[in-house]
């Protein structure tokens, strides 16, 4: 019976010990905070957005474009439903997000420990992984609370992202200390902090818009949905969407903007023409009034001053500068971008350890025959909307059956180079 140890019980390496103690594999599960799964009961805003049932490659991005599919190819959305209502999980799908049925991230949860209790993996809380080291036989696995022997390691240790939860970075030192490569880890799914005092008087505000992240008048990511404004910046799901360039052009030290849309489906030249038919049509009103009914009341007093119309004037003496300025600042709100907040608020980190150095069939690395990995330790981030936990479970999948299933792809060649 092989001997598997998994460093880290969050949902890759629980969904891991799970996959490999189903194959006959012994398992040892070690995670160093007092209790697992901590952070599946955070997402989802506490009910757990466990996958979505549209899967495409652009959905998850890496250093190594075309990884992250592979994966999750293997073992996608429909997978990892019925993965979980095998575990007694019945889903509930709102526009293709599932949740559990109890809209309770705890079910989830609850869940995944019940399964491993079924199937015997030994689970030992507060216990900190110092080493990995590989051997002739096996890996040892070096802790404060003694040493493990293994046949097998997945190291599942997570990302940088809320380390109240237990993603300290912790495992990347481990894989680094194995010969990996770390690419750079930075915040992802991360609001934005941008220059402008400005910024004070909006906060609180949400409005339907897009966003784009420029650097150098060339537009690197866009997306859209719910803009939320802050007395730091900007933050909503559209801007959690763009915030991976946005981190990588702050650590790359380029220029970082974004530009905010507030009526995408308007044109620039229909924004201009419906604001002269609106001042056509209530020309006594004053400029403070002329966009409410249209825009949230902070946005508009906003625009109004930025554009240099005092708030009195009339609607029907506006100006073609005032109806341009008007526009460019509800069509074109260019705002710099100084940081993302930090990896405490972020939902995920871009980056870590390189994927080139990973078998994508197995997730075994290409340098230590018996060593595999899974989750958010790799260089992999998905969009909001369950693709980050979805290849946490593909992943934890994946590694734990390969683990526990016969002798790896570099152990047939290593054989078969000495016959």
């Amino acid at each position: 019976m092989k001997k598997i140890i998994v460093a880290g019980a969050g949902a890759s390496g629980m969904t891991a010990a799970i996959a490999a103690s189903s194959e006959g594999a012994e398992v040892l599960l070690l995670e160093h905070k007092d209790r697992i799964g901590k952070k599946i009961l955070s997402t989802g805003n506490g009910r757990c957005n466990f996958t979505n049932t549209s899967q495409e490659p652009v959905c998850y991005h890496s250093d190594n474009p075309g990884f992250p599919w592979k994966i999750v190819e293997k073992f996608n959305a429909r997978d990892v439903i019925s993965f979980f209502l095998q575990l007694g999980v019945y889903s509930k799908n709102r526009n293709g997000y599932l949740y559990p049925n109890s809209d309770q991230a705890s079910a989830v949860l609850d869940a995944l420990r019940m399964e491993l209790e079924r199937l015997k993996v030994e689970i030992r809380t507060e216990t900190h992984c110092r080493e990995i080291r590989p051997g002739k036989k096996g890996f040892t696995v070096l802790t404060d609370q003694g040493n493990f022997r293994a046949d097998k390691v997945i190291l599942a240790a997570g990302s940088k992202a809320a380390p109240s939860t237990g993603s300290d970075g912790s495992g990347y030192d481990l894989a680094k200390m194995l010969g990996h490569r770390i690419v750079p880890v930075l915040p992802a799914l991360v609001q934005l902090r941008c220059r402008g005092d400005f910024f004070k008087s909006l906060a609180g505000v949400r409005a339907d818009g897009s966003v784009s992240v420029w650097s150098e008048d060339v537009c690197i990511a866009r997306d859209r949905g719910e803009i939320q404004l802050t007395n730091y910046g900007i933050s909503g799901i559209p801007v959690f969407q763009v915030s991976r360039y946005a981190s990588r052009l702050i650590y790359e030290k380029k220029e970082a903007y974004a530009v905010l849309d507030f009526m995408p489906d308007f044109t620039y030249e229909q924004m201009n023409a419906f604001l002269r038919a609106r001042a056509q049509s209530r020309p006594e009103k004053t400029a403070g009034q002329f966009l409410i009914g249209l825009f949230h009341r902070k946005l508009s007093d906003f625009w109004i001053k930025a554009a240099g119309i005092s708030g009195e004037k009339k609607a029907g003496t506006f100006t073609d500068a005032d109806f341009a300025a008007l526009c460019a600042w509800i069509k074109n709100m260019k705002v710099y971008i100084t940081g993302t907040n930090s990896f405490e608020q972020a939902q995920v980190c871009r980056g870590g350890v390189d994927t080139r150095e990973v078998d994508p069939d197995t997730l075994e690395s290409l340098y230590v025959p018996g060593l595999y990995f899974a989750g958010e330790i790799l260089d992999v981030d998905g969009m909001c909307g369950g693709y980050n936990l979805t290849f946490a479970w593909a992943s934890g999948y994946t590694a734990g059956k390969s683990a526990a299933r016969g002798i790896s792809k570099s152990e047939e060649k290593r054989a078969y180079a000495q016959d």
